[in-house]
């Protein structure tokens, strides 16, 4: 799968920076993010309705990862994937009568679109789930080999108590462990399997169906080897984990990465991640945004309106990225006038001084990417400058606001 283009990140500036703090959702504290061999992996969308404002708010929160890191002066890997063949894919193709391939391609593209609109840093390996088949169906034959699955009228499941700690790791109690399992596509009622939290590896395909063939049944794979697969083949181990991060939403907590890890560590005995961070919830107009309820806002819909990209960035960048938010019309003005607000100190020919601005913004961002103490350092630098006070350089601002939170002015 073909990325989106490269992004330019202006000069560093900087010859050192605070290391970086991220949340993390099953340590529940904060953690530091190693720059030695730094590796990501971010959950992408299933391409049937893209791209709202939920998946934009989680790919700018985790681009600021990626910037923050590369102006530290990690090589930054980073992957990200598509399910582009998966249950709502098809529901939505039948639906509107179109092949699901086609539908598929075209939210692909729109998402494209809407990423290199937001100035958001493309992976380095942008991956389908259909391109790489041959992968995620190894995956799942060395899981067999090693004892991790057994089969129930032809569908594999993955034995979640075959390893010794993975209900022990549950991140909140069995019961709303069950609840949500059943909630986000888990299958926890079925007669006949060893465990409710058991999830499938590889699924017998309904009529009409898409499958691939293979030794063990022919059919699809479940979603959680697929992500696991995509991230074991395209990313370098580090020394301690496969990956130093993983990203999301907070509804892939449990049991998306959850579920992810155990089988990465079922394949190759290492822990999955080093550092697992997950964005807040978007909702609109009092509720949460979601496609059940047909109140998704779309980026690219915003943008047909006339909505500027650096405006929707910064009215995501306006809350902290682990905060659930109630967008609503006010967040696009104001994003609005604090850029008119800072692209007007900046064009001043004396404007306030602008290396403690810049390492204020920084060391906030450090500290769990906090926007909103950063943005509120810029607001008070523009406070400064259009009281008269003088002695910094708007163009090393300008290039910081660029390179650190994405925002071209």
């Amino acid at each position: 799968m073909r990325s989106w283009p490269t992004v330019y990140l202006p000069p560093v500036g900087r010859s050192s920076h605070p290391t970086l703090h991220l949340f993390d959702s099953y340590q529940r504290t904060l953690v530091p993010v190693s720059k030695d061999r730094f590796t990501s992996y971010i959950c992408g969308i299933t391409p049937y309705d893209a791209t709202h404002l939920g998946h934009a708010a989680t790919y700018v929160a985790f681009d600021l990862v990626h910037r923050y890191m590369h102006a530290s002066g990690a090589v930054v890997r980073f992957v990200e994937n598509i399910t582009d063949i998966d249950d709502p894919l098809f529901e939505r193709a039948n639906r509107d009568k179109i092949d699901w391939t086609v539908l598929a391609a075209s939210q692909i593209s729109l998402f494209v679109s809407d990423m290199t609109a937001l100035h958001v840093l493309p992976p380095d390996h942008y991956e389908g789930v259909v391109e790489n088949m041959d992968l995620i169906i190894g995956a799942v034959q060395k899981l067999i080999d090693r004892g991790f699955t057994y089969s129930l009228d032809g569908d594999l499941y993955f034995d979640i108590q075959r390893g010794d700690t993975n209900l022990a790791g549950l991140p909140l109690p069995l019961p709303e462990a069950l609840s949500i399992f059943k909630e986000r596509g888990g299958d926890p009622e079925r007669t006949g399997k060893r465990h409710p939290l058991d999830a499938l590896l590889w699924r017998r395909s309904n009529p009409g169906e898409p499958e691939w063939k293979t030794t063990f049944g022919d059919g699809r794979p479940g979603w959680h080897i697929e992500c696991v697969a995509l991230a074991l083949n395209y990313l370098p181990y580090p020394t301690e984990s496969s990956i130093t991060l993983q990203g999301g939403g907070a509804d892939l907590i449990f049991p998306h990465h959850y579920m992810s890890a155990i089988q990465a560590r079922a394949l190759n005995d290492l822990p999955f991640a080093s550092v697992y961070a997950h964005c807040g919830m978007i909702g609109l107009d009092g509720e949460k945004m979601s496609k059940s309820k047909g109140n998704l806002v779309f980026v690219s819909k915003l943008l047909q309106a006339g909505h500027q990209p650096e405006t929707i960035r910064m009215a995501l960048l306006s809350r902290h990225y682990r905060s659930d938010f109630m967008w609503n019309d006010n967040a696009l003005h104001d994003a609005k006038v604090r850029i008119e607000r800072i692209r007007s100190a900046l064009a001043r020919e004396d404007v306030a001084p602008t290396a403690p601005a810049i390492d204020g913004f920084i060391a906030a961002l450090a500290n769990d990417l906090d926007t909103v103490t950063a943005l509120a350092i810029i607001d008070k630098w523009c406070v400064d400058t259009e009281a008269g006070i003088i002695g910094g350089n708007a163009g090393e601002l300008a290039r910081a606001l660029d390179l650190y939170l994405g925002i071209a002015l």
